[in-house]
This record gives structure tokens, sequence and C-alpha cells, in this order.
């Protein structure tokens, strides 16, 4: 027998006792607070990993990820056993109502929240209502605890490094984490009452396993019960010589409360070629008996039997695969427990999962008289009682591959739709992402603005941060109006006027404000005199006129009114050079003139949570000016809000309009370079991606944006995405020919295919749609 393995059996084996409590079923003799446990003979420390897109990825991504993940296998250490967990967890509804529904707060929209609270529960207890864990458990003999923490210090940063590589993440768990997932499995339904407090209970002279143990625990022949709840062991008896990928998968596809873990024993290289080479020498020898013996019965032309022929070349396989082909040998034992509320019921998910199994030529077999053992296997403290050992090479254990869909759930995030593989919700917090900037784009009909609307509605009832829009297509009114938001209709012809030289005292970020002010005027009076590049002379002039006209307004510290363009115009007409009387001229439309609308104080209330800036009617000629004057009102409120510690969300509908003119792009690349630390988070919508990637403002724009809501996509444009944002045709698929509220979003690194069905008969849908007899 390989000596490794003889090791490991030995180390394993434990004398039996009779359990005569609840609590000597499970076999944690102690724990640490940084997540060390003491189980049998052995130290074990937990992890948990994140999934990944396994099952929407191309065809050449999925076999880096397989390489990659035999890589991981490989580097496992030989001296200890690896488990690797898949924990499904079905949601709790009282969990789920303190974590995801909305508190009503008695401000008039308590109606609107009943309505966006009861979507929400229908979409988190519907379709699949099953969340998943991953976790791997390392498991070690050692002298004594500080040995195991500086083994698992090592192995734990060489986890962390070959994880990341995946593309996945990998964080340790202390006690509490570790066990938390017991209780979660052990106390069914009680999730949410988890408080650990493991000082507190070494104070109090408890033992913890009295917080985590059910009721009652009762063994029979070939499943157990646990409380009110029946579970089963189960355990995979005969492989098949070829299994899919998509095995592991389908078999935790059951909506059930389920564990699956896969042991691995990595032996050493040199043991396991010298094991092989034995075998291979033990099938010759009998391949030569045979020929031998047909020989001495003058049968010269006997052809060797098939089951030794196949005998050598497989022994032949192995030999290469381990000296050639850079993999090990590996004994590997995958075990699942599943749980359900009756026996019938039981009977009938074992039925299922035997099925799954026999559809890929594999044979599950629930464990008899051998029920505890298998939970006590099953379960992630890192022992091993059941002896069904299967050898098995790297590449045949990674076909076992424990990733599928990368799920977005991020603590206080908001509802974007469901992932459409594991039909789970996808619940996004753009605030713990690189940058919170953000782009929806799709054809016409796709369900931009209703996913924007969405994400008001959403912020507005949920939250206290500020929302701001610019609307040019008078889309959002009744909404803002229904939410109580502010709308201000801007136009020549409006009694609306917002004053462009509007400044307050956080306004230049820490700076002299006049600085970056006197730059806004500068672009402004660029874009007034025509749009043609002004000269030296011109911008002194300009830049010297801002500092006059603002001097009193400062030394006055900020009080009174700030002054207007008409007031700059005056101090213009004031400077004895001539060039300062052609800027005056150039001017005049726009301050005294027929187009004076921002040249006048602001009268319209900026400082409501909700504001809708409509810029339908602003004619071609106002367009740009008006442009960058709303951009400059809200940089305002941004530095306002920022210096209050509120975020602020910036919603900018058909941004490509504000692209067409070069100084509102600019002023816009830089905002969206710089809100992020102003607390503050822009997005743009367009369906005029090719348009939009003509831009290199744009493109880098759209580059450095780490959300990204891809809806329905022209066929230009979804080959640009592909290249720019690395997308596979797989992918590519969710965003090619899809109905409304359906597509492919960007979280971060993450690329989640989505839909968004939302209930019809709401008055927040009525509110929402832009589908004409809807409204």
């Amino acid at each position: 027998m390989i000596k490794t393995l003889k090791r490991i059996i030995k180390q394993d084996k434990e004398r039996f006792a009779i359990p005569k409590g609840v609590q000597q079923v499970i076999p944690i003799r102690a724990i640490w607070p940084d997540g060390i446990f003491f189980v049998g003979n052995k130290f074990s420390k937990s992890y948990r990993f994140e999934d990944m897109n396994y099952a929407v990825a191309s065809r050449e991504d999925k076999e880096a990820m397989f390489l990659a993940y035999c890589e991981l296998l490989n580097s496992l250490d030989s001296g200890a056993t690896t488990k690797i967990t898949i924990h499904n967890r079905r949601l709790n509804r009282l969990d789920v109502e303190d974590t995801l529904l909305i508190p009503h707060r008695q401000d008039g929209l308590d109606g609107y929240r009943e309505e966006y609270n009861q979507m929400l529960l229908d979409k988190a207890m519907g379709a699949n209502g099953t969340f998943q864990e991953k976790y791997i458990t390392v498991s070690v003999v050692k002298r004594n605890v500080e040995d195991a923490r500086q083994y698992f210090a090592r192995i734990g940063s060489e986890l962390m490094a070959h994880f990341s590589r995946l593309g996945s993440a990998c964080v340790e768990l202390d006690a509490t984490d570790r066990l938390r997932m017991l209780h979660d499995f052990f106390r069914i339904g009680e999730e949410a009452d988890y408080h650990f407090d493991l000082s507190a209970t070494m104070r109090k002279g408890h033992d913890f396993k009295d917080y985590i143990s059910p009721d009652t625990f009762e063994f029979e022949r070939d499943y157990f019960r646990m409380g009110r709840y029946f579970g089963r062991v189960v355990f995979l008896r005969e492989y098949a010589s070829y299994i899919k990928d998509s095995m592991v998968a389908e078999l935790c596809d059951l909506n059930r409360n389920l564990l699956l873990s896969l042991d691995v024993i990595p032996i050493p290289t040199d043991e396991a070629v010298r094991e092989v080479e034995n075998r291979l020498l033990g099938v010759e020898t009998n391949i030569t008996n045979w020929q031998r013996r047909q020989n001495n019965n003058n049968n010269f032309s006997a052809v060797v039997p098939y089951d030794m022929e196949q005998q050598r070349k497989e022994s032949k396989e192995f030999l290469d695969d381990l000296t050639t082909r850079d993999q090990r040998m590996m004994f590997g034992l995958l075990t699942m427990v599943h749980i359900a509320e009756s026996k019938e019921q039981l009977d009938n998910d074992t039925e299922a999962l035997l099925t799954t199994a026999r559809k890929h030529l594999c044979q599950l077999a629930p464990l008899t008289f051998q029920q505890m053992d298998g939970l006590n296997t099953v379960l992630p403290y890192g022992l091993r009682k059941v002896h069904a050992l299967r050898t098995l090479t790297t590449e045949s254990t990674a076909v076992f591959i424990p990733f599928r869909a990368q799920e977005v759930i991020h603590p206080g995030g908001m509802y974007y739709g469901q992932n459409v593989i594991s039909k789970n919700m996808i619940m996004a917090n753009r605030k713990q992402l690189l940058n919170g900037n953000s782009f929806i784009l799709g054809v016409s009909g796709s369900g931009k603005s209703f996913t924007a609307k969405r994400e008001i509605v959403n912020l507005v009832l949920a939250g206290d941060d500020d929302v701001i829009l610019i609307d040019p297509e008078r889309e959002y009114s009744a909404l803002v109006e229904a939410l109580g938001g502010e709308t201000v209709h801007i136009s020549a012809t409006s009694p609306n006027h917002i004053n462009a030289m509007d400044i307050n005292r956080q306004y230049g970020d820490g700076a002299n404000p006049i600085i970056l002010k006197s730059e806004f005027v500068l672009s402004l009076c660029e874009q007034l005199m025509g749009g043609y590049p002004l000269g030296a002379k011109e911008k002194s002039l300009i830049d010297r006129c801002t500092a006059k006209v603002y001097r009193t307004y400062l030394q006055s510290n900020f009080k009174g009114d700030p002054p207007t363009l008409q007031h700059f115009h005056a101090e213009l007409l004031k400077q004895s050079e001539p060039e300062a009387q052609d800027i005056a001229l150039a001017i005049e439309l726009f301050t005294s003139g027929s187009l004076n609308t921002f040249a006048k104080p602001t009268n319209v209330n900026v400082y409501n949570r909700l504001i809708c800036y409509d810029i339908l009617d602003l004619g071609k000629q106002l367009l740009p000016i008006g442009m960058l004057v709303v951009l400059d009102s809200i940089l305002n409120r941004i530095t306002q809000n920022r210096a209050k510690g509120k975020n602020t969300f910036i919603i900018i509908d058909e941004i490509y309009l504000l692209f067409q003119h070069e100084y509102s792009a600019n002023f816009l690349f830089t905002l969206w370079k710089r809100v992020r630390k102003y607390g503050a988070f822009c997005t743009g919508i367009t369906q005029n991606v090719d348009d939009l990637l003509q831009s290199h403002t744009a493109r880098t724009m759209l580059a450095n944006s780490e959300f990204i809501v891809m809806l329905n996509q022209a066929s230009t444009d979804r080959m640009e995405l592909a290249e720019l944002l690395n997308i596979s045709d797989l992918q590519l698929s969710y965003i090619t020919n899809v109905d409304a509220g359906n597509g492919l979003m960007k979280v971060g690194s993450s690329l989640v295919p989505f839909t968004d069905k939302f209930p019809r008969n709401t008055k927040l849908y009525r509110l929402m749609t832009t589908k004409p007899g809807e409204g």
C-alpha cells in the first residue's frame, strides 16, 4: 500500500464511542478564535471561496479555468487532506425580510415601498430560493496548535494566490464563521438568530456545541432525523470512465438544503510512480504467464484477453499522466447529504439524485448503518470517516469542478434583477466597487429607461442619497413628481433660472474655489463666442473679471447672493482693453439679450433630494451652454453633499448628446474621473453605443466604469462591446435578440446574465414604463 495513504488512514482512525447526547455527535474537540478546530486527531481550518462564471464561459475560457483549477489541485499538500464543500442553503423568509425589505418612513411614499417590498419578497422566495456557498477545508496532524497555525498561514496564502489567479477570491473563516455554517445546517429556519460570541460563551462556561447542535438526532439504517427534519448521506460508489464537468452543478441543482463534499488526498509523485510501475509490472507478469500457458497448450496464435489488454493500456496511460503530463495521483471520495421535511420528500429527493448520477453513468448509493460517520465526513469539519476512496488523477479530480455561476450579492446592495443561471437575486452595491460609475446600454425599447427608473425608485425609497437627473426627452417627470422630487424645466422662455455663476465654499475641493470657477467661465465664454479658441489676452481678461465679480461675495464669507453673468458682463465693460469690449459684445445675447436664462439668480429649489433637469426645450443655441451650466450646478451640489457626508447619484439620459459638444464632453470626462472622491456615482444611458465609442473620451469613460448594464444590442454595438469588455460568444447570446429587461451585467470583474420582470399590476410599473399605452 502507498505509504502516504497508509499514514493518513492510520491518522484517521479513532476509538469509537457511542454518543450519549446530541452534542457528542459533533466531533469537534476544541476550537480557537482564529478558526482552527481540533477534530479527531487533526487540526483543521476552512476557507470560503467565490464562484466563477464557468457555465456561461466560452470553450477556451472553460479550458483555461479547468487547467488553472488543476494547478490549484496540484498545489495541495500531500501531508494533509483537503475537503472541497458546496453548501446549498434555503433562504429563510424572516432572514430575507430583515435584510432585504425597505422599512416604512411615514413620508407619503410607503404605498410604493409596500409594492416594492412585495416584489422583492416574491423574487427572493420564488424561482430558486437557495443560496450556494463554497468552502475548502484543510486538515493536518500536528503536535500542537502553534505548529498548525504556522502551517495554515503558509497554506492559506498559497490558496488565496491560486484562487486569485483563477479569477475567484478566497477568505479564511474564523471560529464564528465556521460555527455559523454548522448552525445554519443543524438549525434550519433559525439562521437569523445566530449571534455567537466566543468570549461571552467561555466566560459563562457554556459549551459552544449547545449553541449549534439540533434538538434531537436519530440515526436509522439509511437515513437520520435531525429535529423535525429528515436527512440522508449518499456517496459516489461507481465512477464512469468519462464524467462531464456539469455533474456537480446538476447534483447541487436540487432546491433543498444540501452539502456536497469532495475529499482529496494527494499522493507524492515518487510514491505514485512506484505504485503504478509495480501495478504495471503485475499486469505484464499476468499477461506473460497467460501466454506461457497458451504456448504450453500449443495455442501460439492466442490473442491476449481484452481485460488484460485494457489493464495494461490504462496502467501505461496512468504512468504517462504522472511522468510526462504533469499530473498527480489523488484519492477522492464524494459524499453528499440532503435534508427534507418528510420521509416521502427525502426518498423522492434521493431518487432524483440517483437518477442525475445515473445520467452521467455514475452510481450514488446511500450509506447503510454509517449515516453518522457519513454526516461527519460530509460536513466541513475536516474528517473522513467513510472508507470508499477512489484512485484519480489531477484532471479526473478537477472534473468535479465546484464553479458554476458568479453571484452578485453585496451587503447593503440594491436589486438589479435575477441571475439567469442560478435564478438568485442580483444585489449590487455600487459603493463597494473600485468606482461606482455606470452605463446602461441598449437599443430603443430594450428597457434602458425602466432600468434607470427602478434604480431611482430604490435609491429614493431605501436610502438618504441624493439623486440628480438630466432628462433630454421628458421621460422622468411623472416619476420624479410622484416621488416628491423637483423637476426643473430649462429653456429660453422658461420662468426657471439657474445662475451660471453659482458657487459655494466647497467648490474648489479644498483649493481656492475661484480657480476652478475661472476655468468654467473660460469654457463658457469660449462656447458663447462661437466655440473658437480664445487668445492669451482674452483669457487674462476673463480671469481678471471673474476674480473681481466674486471679490465681494468671498469677502462676505459666501453670504448674500452670488454674482451673475450680468455682473460679469458689466465688469468686462469697465475694462479699458478693446478685447474686453469684444468679449462683452459677443456674450451680450446670453447676458442681457433674449437668451439670458442663465444670467439671472437661481429661482428653483436645487436642494431637493431628487432633482430632474428637463432640457428638452433648450434650443440649438442654448444647448451647449445649458449643458455646461447644468453640469456645473451638479458639481456644486456634489461638493456640498461631500461636506455633509452624503452620496450623490447622477443619471444622464441620452448621454451621447453631451459628447457632441467638446466642452460638455471634456467637463463630463473630468467629472467622471473625479466624482468618486466626492462620494458621487455617475450613470450614462444611451442606445448609440457605436456613436459613443467613436469618441475617445467616451470610450475611456466606458472602459473605466465598473458597473455596466447591457440590454439588447444591435449587431455592430455587440462586436464593439465584446472587444472592449472581453465578452465570450456564449455571453453575447444574452444580449442578442432578447426581450426587454434581459441582458448582461458587468459588476466589477464579474459578467452576469440577468433578467428583470417587474410586476405589471403595480402603481410603480405604470410610473416607470415608457411603452405607449402602458403608462
